[in-house]
């Protein structure tokens, strides 16, 4: 299995619903609540690996939808998690290759989760895990930057694995000022249509401000939607930062040395363009968003944009292989 020209393709920002984090899911969206979607989202056998097939698509790395169990208690959310882990774990053992696996942690009790990120890549073989939006707990929101979530990065420095910051549902503030007005004509606005990547690209300049990668030089991050709009502003963000009045940060350097961002849901040629020019094609992977976004778009997308040949294989499997040690 391999694309048009022979190259093989991994995909790793791939989703599907665990059913049982799935129930305690309180607001879904009209997308959400789609059968057709549904169908993809819990399916991880035959389907999955059909469209997979019709696409050229060889390797899924799989993630689970926003939230997760990232919004649920702590108590919950340990046991929860963990399940939600054995189960996948199953399925792509099972796989015969086809899928591998990003672990759902427990983030309202970090050193739980960072036991289970543990847990999950030395005993299940997961390739890191995927952390969504906002944390919530006890009616409290807060950033991912918090240094309550540390405890997670300094494990995944230890294990040598990435984490995928992912977008989620904006804080409920924010959608009351930002988005109400027109979220009845266009609810995707507050998703991702634009609410996802103002969040999550808020969340990626939060972690390079906080000093986390100070304090764990070695810690690689991942950013879907070809890094959330931040390699477009890069430049903007480290000359605004440089103005008196700012504590000294090397942002854009940093930025570029610690994230790697993929395609996901964003197959613009323009885009990925400017994301070579500042990232270098080392730092993006192939991604697709299944089953938010179908399979074949990306692939064929994939095979007309204007690169070498050796910057297009990097971008579909080298990179990947080489970041998640495939």
């Amino acid at each position: 299995m391999a694309s048009s020209n022979g190259t093989k393709i991994i995909a790793l920002e791939e989703h599907f619903w665990d059913a049982e984090v799935a129930k305690h899911f309180k607001v879904r969206g009209p997308e959400m609540n789609n059968p057709l979607m549904q169908e993809r989202l819990h399916d991880l056998g035959a389907l999955r690996l059909k469209e997979m097939d019709e696409a050229g698509i060889d390797l899924q790395v799989l993630s689970h939808g926003a939230p997760a169990t990232q919004r649920l208690e702590a108590d919950l959310a340990v046991q929860v998690s963990r399940d939600a882990n054995d189960r996948l774990y199953k399925a792509i053992s099972i796989s015969k290759g086809r899928l591998q696996a990003f672990a759902v942690l427990p983030s309202a009790n970090p050193k739980a989760a960072a036991d289970e990120l543990e847990r999950a890549v030395t005993r299940l073989g997961f390739k890191g895990a995927m952390m969504h939006g906002l944390a919530h707990e006890g009616g409290q929101w807060s950033f991912l930057d918090d240094k309550r979530y540390w405890p997670i990065y300094e494990r995944a420095q230890a294990l040598d694995v990435p984490i995928y910051l992912h977008p989620a549902p904006p804080h409920p503030a924010v959608v009351e000022a930002y988005y109400k007005d027109y979220l009845k004509e266009f609810p995707g606005l507050m998703t991702a249509a634009w609410g996802f990547t103002v969040e999550t690209a808020t969340q990626g300049i939060r972690m390079v401000l906080s000093g986390v990668f100070e304090a764990y030089p070695r810690l690689k991050m991942i950013l879907g939607h070809l890094g959330e709009s931040l390699p477009f502003s890069l430049w903007r963000i480290d000359m605004a930062l440089q103005r008196p009045g700012n504590r000294a940060s090397p942002f854009r350097d940093c930025f570029r040395e610690h994230f790697w961002i993929t395609t996901s849901g964003n197959f613009s040629t323009p885009a990925l363009l400017c994301c070579v020019m500042e990232m270098g094609a080392d730092r993006i992977m192939f991604s697709v968003d299944y089953p938010f976004v179908p399979n074949p778009p990306g692939v064929k997308w994939m095979e007309t944009v204007p690169l070498g040949p050796e910057d297009r294989a990097k971008i579909l499997n080298g990179n990947a292989t080489r970041l998640l040690k495939l």
